[in-house]
């Protein structure tokens, strides 16, 4: 008897499962620890053999679902995919110049509120869009901005604030907050390392106008390239959703026609009247899907965020602990009282006075089996992609500035900034390590300290 198509799916489906209980569980890590990475089950890959059966090969089901649930997550209305963190930074700020915003649009020249220490693609959007980022030094202990810099640094052009929450540890939201309603500005949270992290219960990505995040396989979870924007405002989505897709006006899904009932019977620019809706643009976008497959994957992750932030935290916690007799030669992390962080990393910094060198501690995990990152750019102004090209900037209250014309002097306006740059690196906590691991580091730090100490 020949079998049904939906009979040799299970079947096939099934074998995944045998397949992945074979090669993959009790699968032996090299001796090492390591800063990030991903944790992947027999659930992720069936969902991305089905996506396969589908043959939908763009975004399909999967990322319907996907959109749906992350959403619901969040507690927020609109969420969209995209193919990574750092197109979810630039559709966020893009969808901010749209003509559809009217005065509150962002125009070519106007100032953007950002931090030095950080990941590059926060800030690549602004010159992106030709607007001028404003850089803010940052605090230690919680590396994110100084708060009480802000005020000083805004100017008439200042028109958004667009932060990244430094590796899971919010800043402080209340304050942010206070500050963009007192000056009408724009906010954009940079969710991308902070997935699960709360303020006074409410999500990270949540509480400005719109939120990131990265879905790359070192974050919370993973489709292995991806990430999102979400936001509760249904004029943003629809700009967001229309500079993801090519810029059309049209909102149709992939595959759907004429959900607007309107196809043929409008008007718009210059066109003549009842030009296909589908093939107006209303903006000038991009093409920044996902595929099926990814969203396939990331629906199975979603379904085990929350023990995967769990594992994150005690490991974080295990580390606090571990490490507290430490502090006469290293900063552990902190964080307000209002936020439970959700760590995509543990960040230490060597105090000034230590005898010992942040670059001689990190040599010595290294060769010791821990994996090491820095704060990513360090101090971003210092990288070849500022100090190479033609592009402006403003440091604090500072005038505006050519990045080529930088001096020292200019640095010495974000002194934090340039203090984690020298003192400050971090360790894994990710899923895929244990607490175990947690002490294997502790105990390969004691060893380094007792040797120089």
């Amino acid at each position: 008897m020949t079998e049904t198509a939906e009979q040799i799916k299970a079947k096939i489906l099934e074998l995944s499962k045998e397949y992945y209980r074979q090669v993959r569980p009790d699968k032996k890590r090299a001796d090492y620890i390591p800063a990030s990475g991903k944790k992947l089950g027999e659930e992720e890959l069936c969902n991305m053999v089905e996506a396969s059966l589908d043959m939908w090969l763009t975004a399909g089901r999967f990322n319907a679902e996907f959109e749906k649930k992350f959403a619901e997550k969040l507690g927020v209305k609109f969420a969209l995919t995209t193919n990574s963190g750092s197109s979810a930074n630039l559709l966020a700020l893009t969808a901010l110049t749209s003509p559809k915003l009217g005065e509150k649009r962002l125009k070519k020249g106007d100032e953007v509120i950002a931090v030095a220490a950080g990941f590059p693609t926060t800030v690549n959007p602004i010159f992106q869009n030709g607007l001028v980022p404003v850089f803010v030094d940052s605090e230690i202990g919680t590396y994110n901005i100084d708060i009480t810099k802000i005020e000083e640094a805004i100017s008439p052009k200042t028109k958004c604030v667009f932060l990244a929450h430094t590796l899971g540890n919010m800043y402080d939201m209340d304050k942010i907050v206070e500050i963009c309603k007192k000056h009408d500005l724009w906010l954009i949270e940079d969710s991308c390392d902070a997935l699960g992290a709360k303020w006074d219960g409410k999500y990270a990505g949540t509480i400005g106008h719109i939120g990131t995040f990265s879905f790359y396989p070192a974050h919370h979870l993973t489709m292995g390239e991806g990430g999102a924007v979400i936001t509760n405002d249904a004029k943003l989505h629809r700009i967001i959703l229309s500079v993801r897709d090519w810029g059309r006006d049209c909102w149709c899904q992939p595959g759907r026609d004429d959900t607007c009932h309107a196809r043929f019977k409008m008007k718009l620019g210059n066109l003549p009247e009842g030009y296909d809706h589908k093939y107006t643009y209303s903006h000038v976008g991009y093409n920044l899907k996902i595929t099926d497959w990814q969203a396939a994957c990331g629906v199975a992750q979603l379904d085990r965020l929350d023990g995967f932030l769990k594992i994150r935290r005690d490991n974080a916690e295990t580390l606090l602990k571990e490490l507290a007799d430490l502090r006469d030669y290293l900063i552990l992390p902190s964080h307000n009282e209002k936020c439970q962080p959700s760590w995509f990393g543990f960040l230490i910094s060597v105090r000034e006075d230590a005898p010992f060198t942040k670059q001689q501690l990190v040599e010595y995990l290294e060769a010791h089996g821990i994996g090491t990152r820095q704060l990513f750019a360090g101090n971003l102004l210092r990288q070849p992609m500022i100090t190479t090209n033609d592009l402006p900037l403003r440091i604090g209250g500072g005038k505006l500035k050519n990045s080529r014309d930088l001096t020292e002097d200019d640095y010495k306006a974000l002194p934090v900034t340039d203090f984690i740059m020298k003192h400050t690196f971090w360790v894994g906590v990710a899923q895929n390590v244990t607490v175990e691991d947690m002490k294997q580091t502790s105990k390969v730090f004691h060893d380094f300290i007792r040797e120089k100490c």
